[in-house]
């Protein structure tokens, strides 16, 4: 059902396998091995898209044992994409409440009892490290967030979606950078970890005040810019898991919210300034390359269509905003 609204493209590699032995090889090229436990009904598919730091497969299993020698240096999350995964890792029950991390490299077994729906995430190793993997080489089940995992999901499926229809959008790097820029921001949601013995400490507090205070002052006066968070805790010294708690303590929401929130705000007040300037150009200047994401967004936030406030600027002239 994932599979049917995508079509192959020159950005989306899709793949349906009738018989096992037309998976094998691809199994052979990534150190797997599969046995599959209903060989009659086996019907497998796998979706690839690649970022600028890291390539995106979702995959439709089947029945299975699995062995695999995972090598990954930049880093591996593996999640499910739809509510009744079941799978059995190293001895383990899983099922959708779970997704599982590795960077580094681990022998897995797994057992797949029924068809699964899941999403492979591998990083190259160029990709700084964001605070997720808590130890190396040991492939490691979380339990999830609820409302971050239903987010990731769907944001996976855009994107997918989005190379399957417009694939010439992942030729522009701008485009490709912030789709990315999104994936991990919803990352960093899904492994974050609330301390809550930092909310009584006045000077963490404090700490964490100034530091909010210093991405308003960079969100100002980067108007036009995309704002990467890796970007944003290098220029600040900090890891980007303290720049997620310190926006999380003091605007009590998570960095990717309060960045987005940021930057509609400043959509919104391009847009009341009227003049010229259209829906999408505005929304561009701020990073939002998806218009349909952003019209949905801005409506949640604002209770009005984009179009709408452009036109009340348009109405009250040039000075508004």
């Amino acid at each position: 059902m994932l599979f049917d609204a995508l079509a192959p493209s020159s950005a989306l590699q899709l793949i349906g396998f009738a018989d096992v032995d037309a998976f094998r090889p691809i199994e052979s090229m990534e150190d797997a091995r599969s046995i599959p436990l209903d060989v009659r009904n086996f019907a497998a598919a796998r979706a690839v898209v690649s970022l600028p730091g890291c390539r995106i497969v979702m995959m439709r299993s089947f029945a299975r044992i699995l062995d695999a020698a995972y090598r990954m240096p930049g880093g591996m999350v593996i999640l499910p994409m739809t509510d009744d995964l079941q799978v059995n890792s190293k001895g383990m029950d899983l099922d959708t409440r779970f997704f599982i991390a590795l960077r580094g490299s681990d022998e897995c077994h797994f057992v797949e009892r029924r068809t699964n729906h899941h999403a492979m995430i591998i990083f190259s190793p160029g990709m700084s490290d964001r605070g997720w993997f808590d130890q190396a080489d040991d492939l490691r089940a979380y339990v999830a967030n609820r409302p971050a995992l239903l987010h990731i999901r769907q944001l996976l499926l855009d994107i997918l979606r989005t190379a399957s229809v417009q694939p010439a959008l992942f030729e522009t790097t701008e485009v490709a950078a912030h789709l990315q820029e999104g994936l991990l921001l919803a990352l960093d949601d899904l492994f974050r970890i609330d301390s809550l013995s930092d909310r009584s400490a006045s000077v963490q507090g404090e700490r964490s005040i100034k530091l909010v205070q210093r991405i308003d002052d960079y969100v100002a006066a980067h108007p036009t810019a995309p704002i990467y968070t890796a970007d944003l805790a290098g220029e600040f010294g900090v890891s980007i898991r303290t720049l997620g708690g310190a926006v999380s303590k003091v605007r009590g929401m998570s960095l990717h919210q309060y960045i987005r929130l940021k930057k509609l705000w400043a959509t919104r007040s391009r847009l009341l300034k009227g003049g010229g300037a259209n829906v999408a150009t505005c929304a561009r200047a701020q990073g939002f390359h998806h218009l349909g994401e952003f019209a949905a967004a801005y409506r949640a936030t604002f209770h009005e269509a984009p179009s709408d406030t452009l036109a009340r600027g348009r109405q009250a002239g040039p000075t508004a905003g």
